[in-house]
């Protein structure tokens, strides 16, 4: 899939995150995101940190009634947006102030998405049940929605057997949390630490994206969601690469390659209820 890519992005990482502290004795995060830690204290701000078990995050809860959720992986000339600045420059010169914006999905070395992708209420790319392996393949894997109603996280093969009238759709792996239980072949503190985002449903208007601030385990970034956060369902995007745009919280990543966007944006002042359109 990407493997190459995330060799890179995780050995740049790990040199610049080293540098960094031998040259200030500070993290990355303190060094090059400036906000963190603050940010929480900002009126409005959609993004909070908070700290679980020892661990950094950076929350961002979305109410759909207030905020529309998009995705977006190309910019209009056909080539993919590439990282989350120049996605939200693009946005800007267009008018879209936004709230938010992650990484939404693996990825190939094109930038195409792994699994299923749907922007705008058309199929991009088809789901992916294949076995192989890596984190995307670890069964079950699921899919994060948005309907014109509400947004939700399912196993892939209860969505595709489902098929909610989807208008925004990225397959990712594993799923994080699953009907309240954590994903089967997670381990309380596993071996694997990576910096790491997902996204969780708490109710049908309210979606909520988590991204570390260091590196966790599966099994801790998976609690966090079911018992800091509230979520009885919840999926893994990404790791090593994952960046997170949040103008109101100071925090603008664009160092990492990424694939797949996902976005908030405030709503109307009409209040109309989520449609497709770009």
């Amino acid at each position: 899939m990407r493997k190459s890519i995330h060799d890179l992005t995780t050995t740049r990482r790990g040199l610049l995150r080293g540098t960094l502290r031998a040259i200030t004795g500070v993290t990355v995060a303190g060094a090059l995101m400036p906000g963190i830690g603050s940010a929480a204290a900002k009126e409005g701000a959609l993004c909070r940190d908070m700290v679980v078990g020892g661990a950094s995050y950076t929350v961002c809860t979305i109410d759909l009634r207030t905020h529309e959720i998009k995705l977006s992986w190309k910019a209009p000339n056909g080539d993919p947006y590439g990282n989350l600045g120049t996605f939200a420059r693009a946005s800007q010169k267009v008018g879209v102030a936004l709230s938010m914006a992650m990484n939404g999905g693996m990825y190939h070395p094109d930038g195409r998405p792994v699994g299923l992708y749907v922007e705008d209420g058309r199929e991009i790319t088809k789901a992916n049940t294949a076995r192989g392996p890596g984190n995307f393949h670890m069964k079950p894997n699921g899919v994060f929605f948005v309907t014109s109603t509400e947004a939700g996280v399912l196993e892939t093969a209860r969505f595709l057997k489902a098929r909610p009238a989807a208008l925004y759709a990225t397959q990712s792996g594993p799923m994080l949390v699953i009907d309240g239980k954590l994903h089967p072949r997670f381990s309380a503190s596993g071996p694997s630490l990576k910096m790491r985002n997902g996204v969780g449903v708490r109710d049908a208007n309210t979606v909520v994206f988590a991204i570390s601030n260091e590196v966790v385990s599966f099994g801790a970034f998976a609690r966090l969601f079911r018992d800091e956060l509230r979520c009885a369902n919840a999926l893994y995007l990404d790791g090593s690469i994952s960046s997170l745009w949040a103008p109101g919280s100071s925090r603008q990543d664009e160092f990492w390659p990424v694939g797949p966007i996902v976005s908030a944006a405030p709503r109307a002042k009409s209040g109309a209820p989520l449609r497709a359109g770009r």
